[in-house]
């Protein structure tokens, strides 16, 4: 006759996770929904800023993140025509305009184009087109085509040709990347490999595609040699030739027209922009200082090539 069995308490209750146990399971449960949210306030800009913060974040010793999130939501004030309520902080925003940070400079050059009434905005996108950085350059050329100003007209026809990329030391050249790879602003392009072990990053100062390789891999580069060719993101063809619709010229046409058949990259919408251009100027209708609606009216309102 077998004996029978029954369940000994001690060993079950033995078993049961303890009361630690199921706080550091709450404890992990709390942190993968917190983290998330603390990451996702801080990188998105949509969050409504009081005054208070804004002044905060304008300030010199702020992170580059906080200042953008500052001057977007400046920006978008302006839209909604609270530019009376935003102007007393102008004077801070105008110091932004030598911001070490190149992000920094790309979002109050797209900034200072909502308010085109303000002279000391202009004054400093007159400044701002000659930066070192390429994008802080063209959203500074856009925004002076909203003050009537053709003066940044030469950096926004750069927008619709390739950008070469120079090698920033001499060195061993390794690319990183194929050609007809699309390139966001800093991805990895290639690398030098200088004397000892030195190695430094190539990074892309534009979005595009890499169009082709200006030097042979594995060879000695010299600085300032040109090693990669960029050609240009539909994103900023898109606004060029918005813009050129308004301040274009007869001889800007070669440039334009390149883009309306069938370009690499290109959506129709591309195509469909440079014809329209390309009509506008042909009728020398090329007004300037135009109202947002009539932007839009010519088929001519365009955005900021804004960095997040």
């Amino acid at each position: 006759m077998s004996e029978s069995t029954h369940p000994n308490p001690s060993s079950s209750s033995s078993t049961r996770p303890g009361w630690r146990a199921k706080l550091l399971v709450l404890l992990v449960t709390f942190l993968t929904v917190l983290i998330p949210f603390l990451f996702w306030q801080g990188t998105w800009f949509g969050r409504a800023l009081t005054d208070r913060e804004i002044e905060k974040y304008l300030g010199k010793d702020a992170k580059p993140r906080k200042t953008q999130h500052a001057l977007v939501q400046i920006s978008e004030r302006i839209v909604r025509g609270e530019t009376n309520a935003v102007r007393k902080w102008y004077p801070a925003i105008e110091g932004l305009v030598s911001h070490p940070v190149p992000e920094i400079r790309v979002t109050v050059a797209w900034l200072m184009g909502q308010d085109n009434l303000s002279e000391a905005f202009h004054s400093a996108l007159s400044a701002l087109v000659r930066d070192p950085n390429p994008l802080v350059r063209r959203n500074a050329a856009l925004s002076l085509v909203r003050f009537g100003d053709t003066s940044g007209k030469a950096e926004i026809l750069l927008m619709l040709r390739p950008y070469r990329v120079l090698a920033p030391k001499e060195g061993i050249l390794t690319f990183r990347l194929r050609e007809d790879d699309s390139v966001n602003t800093g991805t990895l392009l290639a690398r030098i490999q200088s004397t000892g072990k030195e190695s430094f990053e190539v990074r892309s100062p534009l979005p595009g595609f890499f169009d082709r390789k200006l030097a042979e891999e594995g060879k000695q580069v010299s600085l300032g040699e040109e090693i990669i060719l960029l050609s240009p993101a539909q994103e900023q063809v898109w606004e060029a030739l918005r813009a050129l619709c308004l301040v274009g010229l007869p001889e800007d046409l070669p440039d334009i027209e390149r883009f309306a058949g069938r370009a690499p990259h290109m959506a129709d919408r591309i195509r469909q922009q440079a014809l329209l251009t390309i009509e506008a100027i042909k009728r020398k209708s090329f007004p300037v200082g135009l109202t947002e609606n009539e932007f839009s009216d010519q088929g001519c309102h365009f955005r900021f090539l804004r960095r997040h």
